[in-house]
């Protein structure tokens, strides 16, 4: 049986007493790097202990002004919306560096970890809607190819192992103007760097509709499903498909629609639970268990087997209540998957 590999999404809870707008003048100003390091990399470490096996950096900034920050500013760029390569940087790995180094020096190993870049698609569609300018998307991608090139060089002590294209409104966004040879080709362009230097390059999709799309492109390996919330995408596969273009899976076997998980419990209990929050440690005690999240990894690879190359949560844990809750959720999807190998 091919090793199935435990990663996450990337976003994840603030700790308690750090908002929202603490996060955004500390990236924007970087007048306060220590603090904002210490929040990154605790977040990160609680990814590690709860046993993800390639963690992505927590994202704590808006997914699209993360980039777009950058190939809107006239210093950053080389003409209009090429960003220089110097300035493609994601300011998140930086801090990493510090835990890494600590968990070389540990288990005498270089941890691997996920980055998560937003696609070409998505920056596009939040920048100029469904206005359909080639030439400018073409760019983006182009752009995005230099946030991962430039991330895979200057690592130090962690390896890249895994790159994400973020392509959320690809099949769910009516405004999307683009054919299917557009896209093929902005995502070709925007993981040219990661598929050349050995990582696993994968789509994530939150809807299945167009996965073929990603199948199609040649330097993408591994299409993201979020098939935990939303089972009937399993149904859109086609296993041929993805024998043909030697493509996997990364599937989601543990729910993270916070909202939805809630709304049981809210049912059940005929409360809300957000005022009344004894509940809420039920969503991991008994709604995403360990048993529950294995019995999604079993079912999906009687269906595909060797091609799930990459389980975890459906997605982020941005919006879940607190860290706590979430590094439980990580924690069951562990054992969830511990659970799964020992009875193979």
């Amino acid at each position: 049986m091919q090793e199935i590999i435990f990663d996450d999404i990337g976003s994840y809870p603030l700790p308690e007493g750090v908002s929202k707008e603490w996060i955004r003048n500390a990236f924007k100003t970087r007048a306060e790097d220590e603090k904002l390091f210490t929040v990154i990399n605790d977040a990160f470490q609680q990814k590690i202990d709860a046993g993800v096996e390639i963690p992505t950096y927590p994202q704590y900034q808006d997914m699209n002004e993360q980039f777009l920050k950058v190939i809107r500013d006239s210093d950053c760029t080389e003409s209009p919306f090429e960003v220089k390569l110097e300035c493609a940087r994601i300011e998140e790995l930086e801090a990493l560096e510090t835990v890494a180094k600590a968990y070389k020096e540990k288990f005498g190993e270089t941890l691997k970890v996920r980055i998560c870049v937003t696609g070409p698609t998505e920056l596009y569609l939040k920048e100029f809607g469904g206005t359909r300018y080639t030439d400018i998307y073409s760019i983006f991608a182009k752009n995005v190819n230099k946030f991962v090139r430039n991330s895979m060089k200057s690592a130090k002590h962690f390896k890249i192992a895994t790159v994400s294209i973020d392509e959320p409104s690809i099949g769910l966004n009516p405004e999307l103007a683009f054919d299917e040879n557009d896209i093929v080709s902005a995502l070709t362009d925007a993981s040219k760097s990661a598929s050349k230097r050995g990582a696993d390059v994968e789509i994530h999709l939150h809807s299945a509709l167009y996965y073929n799309f990603a199948c199609e492109t040649p330097t993408i390996n591994v299409i993201g499903i979020e098939s935990a919330g939303t089972p009937s995408y399993l149904e859109l596969i086609d296993k041929k498909i993805l024998e043909d273009t030697d493509s996997f899976l990364r599937l989601g076997i543990a729910r993270t629609d916070i909202f939805s998980l809630a709304g049981i419990l809210n049912e059940r209990y005929c409360t809300n639970i957000w005022k009344d929050q004894q509940y809420l440690p039920e969503i991991v005690t008994q709604l995403e268990t360990p048993a529950i999240i294995e019995k999604r990894l079993r079912l999906a690879y009687r269906r595909f087997g060797s091609l799930i190359k990459y389980v975890g949560p459906d997605c982020g844990l941005g919006s879940w209540p607190n860290q706590r809750i979430a590094f439980i959720l990580l924690s069951n999807v562990a054992q969830g998957i511990r659970d799964f190998r020992e009875s193979c």
